[in-house]
């Protein structure tokens, strides 16, 4: 695609919103990946058509999870795609990596409002379909000590 009048073709509008999604604020003090993982993820992503939303997460593992959702839809072709069994793979992929306590949302239409564990949230989606992946923290509970 070519650029009309100062227009940004759509790739370049993908590239644009990954490298967006990836400026820290002010008040963060990760360190920003380098530009070549951010490159590279967007690549991933235009390659894969899918939108990255809205992310607080290592480049790395939101590469996983692309290419994991990829992955998984191409697995079945010709059936249309199960949400619960995408939700439910992504899932129980990033609790046996990444450790647990991993949630993920797989739907057309919904609304959420999710408390989650720094480095641990992606919003993306692919075709009609939108992904949320989000980590919250795990503490043991115990019962109180009587003296």
């Amino acid at each position: 695609m070519e650029k009309k009048q100062g227009r940004l073709s759509e790739k370049e509008k993908q590239v644009a919103q990954v490298d967006r999604i990836h400026r820290p604020n002010k008040d963060e003090r990760h360190d920003k990946p380098p530009k070549e993982e951010v490159l590279r993820l967007a690549a991933v992503a235009v390659s894969f058509n899918i939108r990255l939303k809205s992310s607080d997460m290592p480049v790395h593992m939101q590469e996983h999870a692309l290419r994991c959702t990829r992955s998984f839809l191409d697995s079945s072709p010709n059936l249309p795609p199960n949400n619960t069994h995408l939700a439910r793979a992504l899932k129980k992929e990033f609790d046996s990596v990444y450790g647990p306590a991993w949630h993920c949302v797989v739907g057309k239409s919904f609304g959420s409002f999710v408390t989650h564990s720094p480095g641990g949230f992606l919003y993306f989606s692919l075709d009609s379909l939108s992904v949320l992946l989000f980590q919250t923290a795990v503490q043991l509970v115990t019962a109180p000590t009587r003296s």
